[in-house]
């Protein structure tokens, strides 16, 4: 029988050491279902692919995905070995995780993005996915936390480079996650970017706007806004 993880070898960033950490086979990444915002669920947890994107060096710490630039800066050398290495134990998380120990890694792994000054982008995922762990507990106080942080950073990253780059997945996104944190008028403002940019060309993305701009409408009617408050918002984004 095959097994859903296998092991990759990897360098570490920071202490250049080489060590193993798994991955989940193809064949075993068939979500049964996925959010709005991309959240995939599975049916084995411990395969799920989401528990091993991030990789850790079990030998001083230093936690990455594939999305972070592989160079450190002297400077951010000395930075992560006084705030983390010094007081690492070693530690092998290439195994199988348990939800516990895919969120150290997640954690550990903002940590060091942070420290290293990664691109908004990589942070922006990073924060979403702990949401997303969070929302696999159904703790929905530390998942909305987490929603807010990747909304923020999501918003950055559209600042910096979205603008240039008709990013529609960006836009979607922002404008989903306004959606689940009750921001209404900022979730229609961003839909209708995507539905009205006669620049942006991906059909999937404009759909999916088009289908969440009338979620807005069924969420505000469901938390009860005012006929005004509804109308507002709906001119609002006609004039986005």
């Amino acid at each position: 029988m095959v097994e859903p993880l296998y092991q990759k070898e990897v360098t570490c960033h920071h202490c250049g050491m080489g060590f193993k950490t798994s991955r989940v086979r193809p064949s075993f990444k068939k979500p049964v279902r996925r959010d709005t915002d991309f959240c995939a669920y599975y049916m084995d947890e411990t395969a799920n692919p989401e528990f091993y994107v991030v990789r850790v060096c079990p030998y001083c710490g230093f936690a990455s995905t594939e999305s972070f630039s592989e160079s450190l800066t002297d400077a951010q050398k000395l930075q992560f070995q006084d705030k983390i290495a010094n007081y690492w134990q070693i530690t092998d998380y290439g195994g199988a995780r348990s939800w516990e120990e895919a969120m150290k890694c997640y954690k550990l792994a903002l940590l060091c993005a942070q420290l290293k000054k990664e691109k908004p982008r990589v942070i922006s995922g990073i924060l979403h996915h702990i949401a997303w762990l969070y929302r696999y507990k159904k703790n929905h106080e530390q998942e909305s936390k987490f929603l807010e942080f990747a909304l923020e950073s999501y918003i950055e990253v559209y600042e910096q480079e979205g603008a240039s780059v008709n990013d529609a997945r960006l836009m979607y996104l922002i404008g989903e996650l306004s959606r689940r944190l009750k921001r209404y008028n900022e979730a229609v403002r961003w839909f209708s970017r995507v539905v009205n940019d006669k620049t942006i060309m991906d059909a999937a993305m404009i759909q999916a706007s088009r289908e969440q701009w009338q979620m807005v409408r069924e969420d505000m009617q469901r938390d009860k806004l005012s006929p005004e408050a509804i109308e507002e918002i709906n001119k609002e984004a006609e004039n986005a």
